[in-house]
């Protein structure tokens, strides 16, 4: 029986994964790290309010098996560049480091499609740097998930991308190859996923969108 750490158990992937990890028989602890106390009862659930501008402070609560990290910021919530900077990279790649120095033996995080450190956009630049920094840490299982336009009932409106994720499930039939990768993906099938990478012994470290839909049937 395992620990499981789960770090942005109100978002959209967080919440399925939550759930799912809570009907697990492989979980016997799970560990919520959150800014305020959210209203739910289980024998599982070990509830840590969270200082994230003090995470050194929590460090002998970041204790476990699996992390799961599945926090994000959007610029519209985030206006402020470094608070972005800070949430988008800071955070993971502190939580990660503390969670190795901890004998966590594995750590699954939420990236993006086409993130990369060289980027010229915030967003997809942070994704990849912080996917550059989980790799040096050398963890006995990395998951990296690379999800396209998420599927999901989210708590906030985001008309923009609703509009995205129409017209990229309107042309999904058209991607083809490489292109599958860009196929909107439901935020149930990344969090199933996650759960099914942290379980088993994979070969790889990064998993594009298609792939996480591929594991899903496996």
């Amino acid at each position: 029986m395992k620990t499981a750490l789960i770090f942005g158990s109100s978002g959209l992937i967080g919440n399925q994964l939550l759930s799912k990890i809570i009907e697990s028989n492989n979980y016997n602890k799970i560990k919520l790290f959150v800014r305020s106390v959210p209203e739910i009862n289980d024998p599982k659930i070990e509830i840590i309010k969270t200082n994230f501008n003090n995470l050194k402070n929590h460090k002998k609560d970041i204790k476990g098996d699996d992390c799961f990290f599945c926090i994000g910021a959007t610029k519209k919530n985030t206006p402020d560049k470094e608070e972005y900077r800070r949430i988008e990279y800071n955070i993971p790649v502190e939580i990660a480091q503390i969670a190795k120095s901890n004998s966590v033996n594995s750590f699954l995080y939420v990236s993006s499609v086409f993130a990369d450190p060289k980027n010229s956009g915030a967003y997809l630049r942070n994704k990849g740097e912080v996917e550059e920094e989980l790799k040096k840490l050398n963890f006995l299982t990395l998951g990296i998930m690379r999800p396209s336009f998420l599927i999901g009932n989210r708590k906030e409106k985001r008309t923009g991308e609703k509009i995205g994720i129409f017209i990229f499930q309107m042309l999904a039939p058209l991607f083809l190859g490489p292109l599958k990768k860009m196929k909107p993906i439901h935020s149930e099938t990344v969090a199933n996923a996650m759960i099914i990478v942290a379980q088993n012994d994979f070969q790889q470290t990064i998993f594009e969108s298609n792939q996480i839909v591929e594991i899903n049937k496996s």
